[in-house]
């Protein structure tokens, strides 16, 4: 029997999907899947290069050291006055990580232990909850609505027990809804935290994707002291493979979160790390570039929302766009399975979110606008049967 740690947590929604897919695709369906947030889009041609030229040094292969080399410790904290005008200490208020989905693991780790409860947004990344889970604490939702911008009531939310609440995850650009959150909503989500003793974890891989204005909760005056913040290279750099991500955030929950990671892993490998460095000096221009293609994809991905009669907001930014489903269909499940099985193209149902994105789907930018063309191609031959 497997760990009472487990018993609770289901494998991954994805992962159960993708063997469906790949079972369709046996048969010959051909399935275009539009589900996974995966860039399907290279690096910069000068990160490759430094892959490739500190992989062939002699001296790179050996085991690293758990913070990071120096250089790329301040290349984040570069990165993140240049883009969010946050200042960062690089040897003692940064941490990289083996992509940002380990960190999410790790300070749930570091904080939590059974009795203790955790706020994780309704609909929000599943990780959330099942890291929570893992760690023997106990998930508290916090609901997110359309009506409400998909932000938290913190009025409400105060004034429910929190006596037990030790983390509150947040994440905003927010995946699935790709709502923003302004200044304003960050400096009361601190002033929260503050009132109610709370650690906010921020995770925010999203800010450059489809979005003028990156911004961090750190930027808010005195966040450092309640706030620590994730953020990855896997979208705005294409580099989700590779498994480059960061923690920030006050030296004491930096060095309390490396106690645990210290006994996970034995660091990144230093030619990734050079690489990353590269990715992060990348100006402006890079990331216009990169929107003007998602701009272009988001175009079409809106078409073929319209085709199966959805409504959207179309001020949302990030790598998905979120739908409300037309009347008719039970929930975002029904609609997605009935999309693959008639059309053998895979969209997500918003309820493996939580149980407030159940009248919702979510579409991936990941694909050439050609695949949106063929999807919608197809979806339009199946509504005519």
């Amino acid at each position: 029997m497997v760990a009472k740690r487990l018993q609770g947590t289901q494998e991954y929604y994805f992962s159960r999907k993708l063997r469906e897919i790949d079972q369709l695709n046996a048969e010959g369906k051909d399935v275009i899947n539009l589900g996974i947030g995966s860039p399907d889009l290279p690096p910069h041609a000068s990160v490759i290069e430094a892959l490739t030229i500190q992989a062939h040094r002699p001296d790179t292969h050996a085991y690293q050291g758990y913070k990071g080399i120096p250089a790329l410790r301040k290349a984040i904290a570069d990165w993140y006055l240049r883009f969010y005008h946050v200042t960062l200490q690089p040897d003692t208020e940064v941490l990289p990580l083996i992509g940002s989905k380990e960190g999410i693991m790790h300070i749930c780790m570091t904080y939590l232990q059974e009795g203790d409860e955790a706020l994780v947004p309704n609909p929000g990344y599943p990780t959330y909850r099942s890291a929570v889970e893992l760690s023997g604490a106990t998930v508290v939702d916090y609901d997110l609505t359309e009506a409400n911008h998909w932000l938290p009531d913190l009025d409400a939310l105060g004034k429910r027990d929190l006596s037990k609440v030790k983390i509150m995850w947040v994440n905003y650009p927010h995946m699935p809804t790709g709502a923003q959150a302004n200044r304003g909503f960050f400096e009361k989500l601190v002033a929260f935290a503050r009132q109610h003793q709370l650690l906010i974890c921020h995770d925010n891989p999203y800010s450059f994707i489809l979005n003028d204005r990156p911004q961090s909760l750190l930027a808010v005056e005195g966040a450092k002291d309640v706030v620590l913040e994730l953020n990855s290279l896997s979208k705005s750099s294409n580099m989700a493979g590779w498994r480059v991500g960061m923690l920030v955030g006050k030296e004491q929950y930096i060095n309390e979160v490396l106690r645990f990671k210290s006994n996970m892993d034995s660091g990144m490998f230093q030619p990734l790390q050079a690489a990353a460095v590269k990715a992060l000096e990348l100006g402006k221009d890079w990331y216009d570039g990169l929107n003007v293609i998602y701009a272009g994809r988001r175009k079409k991905v809106l078409e073929l929302l319209d085709v199966l009669g959805c409504q959207y907001d179309p001020q949302q930014v990030g790598l998905f766009v979120w739908a409300k489903i037309p009347a008719g269909y039970k929930d975002g499940y029904a609609l997605s399975d009935e999309v693959l099985q008639q059309a053998f193209v895979f969209i997500t149902p918003g309820g493996i979110f939580g149980t407030n994105g159940n009248g919702y789907v979510r579409v991936s930018l990941c694909k050439d606008e050609k695949v949106f063309e063929e999807a919608i191609r197809r979806i339009k031959k199946a509504k005519k049967q």
